[in-house]
């Protein structure tokens, strides 16, 4: 291998901050060594890598399938949570696949370690097609509230008059991550409403007290009919839906019947769609 892809695969970064939410979901804060972060609008998303010799946690099913060879990068793309603001690191909101290639290898990482981070960061998952009027319904599953983050963290002292909903599901409490920060950004900005919501209360070391279901029952029940004291329409709403494919899929059904139309560049509409698998 010559210099140049040396260089190419130089681990390029450092992890300045590690939080644990619960086993298997953490949140990484990386600054790039030695370079700039490039400007970048919220909703898009970084690459991170590491080499297959680097160690896998101990949570991680064996690697059954044969690694890639020596030298070249384990890469993945991940969903940014800091403000476009900050430009001194980057956030990340994870997910540890135990029997993935990357994630245990990200979850092994500590504070100080070093990592590939992509100089280019990109994504259409973004604000910028929205009607600057436009309200924002922002529904996620799990780490699909990634993006979201990164919204509301550079656009909610500028959001004027626009109201915002987050929907966000989860199987437990604990695995609500950003809850303290959003409930205290709910508390702070009145037009911004958080709705949590759990699929297995029952599981819950104390009595839940919020809404049990799936996410997609919070538009059906007219969570945010309630929260905004109005209904939401295609003509005064745009809806965001990123995370597990069998909610977006469910969700997509439902606000077709309603009148939404997914956007395209080719044809504006009123729903953005971001897989997350």
């Amino acid at each position: 291998m010559g210099d140049g892809s040396r260089k190419k695969f130089e681990l390029n970064a450092v992890v300045t901050e590690k939080i644990e939410v619960t086993p298997g979901l953490f949140v990484l804060r990386v600054r790039p060594d030695g370079w700039q972060l490039p400007d970048f609008t919220p909703g898009q998303f970084a690459v991170l890598g590491l080499p297959p010799e680097a160690p896998r946690c101990a949570l991680a099913d064996p690697e059954e399938e044969i690694p890639p060879k020596p030298g070249v990068l384990i890469r993945r793309a991940y969903s940014i949570t800091s403000s476009s603001v900050a430009k001194e690191y980057l956030e990340l909101y994870i997910t540890l696949v135990r029997s993935g290639g990357l994630t245990p290898r990200l979850y092994a990482l500590e504070v100080g370690d070093r990592l590939w981070l992509g100089p280019k960061i990109t994504g259409r998952f973004t604000l910028d097609e929205v009607p600057a009027e436009a309200n924002l319904v922002l529904v996620a599953t799990g780490t699909g509230l990634a993006p979201y983050m990164s919204m509301l963290r550079t656009m909610l002292p500028e959001a004027g008059e626009r109201r915002i909903a987050v929907l966000l599901g989860a199987r437990h409490s604990w695995d609500l991550g950003y809850q303290p920060e959003l409930t205290a950004l709910s508390a702070e900005f009145e037009r911004l409403s958080y709705v949590p919501i759990i699929s297995r209360p029952a599981e819950e070391p104390t009595p839940w007290q919020g809404a049990a279901g799936y996410v997609q029952d919070l538009w059906r029940n007219g969570a945010v009919e309630r929260a905004w004291g109005e209904r939401p329409t295609p003509e005064s709403t745009r809806v965001f839906l990123c995370g597990n494919p069998a909610m977006i899929d469910d969700m997509a059904s439902i606000l077709a019947e309603e009148g939404y139309r997914e956007h395209t560049r080719k044809e504006p509409g009123h729903v953005f769609v971001e897989r997350y698998w």
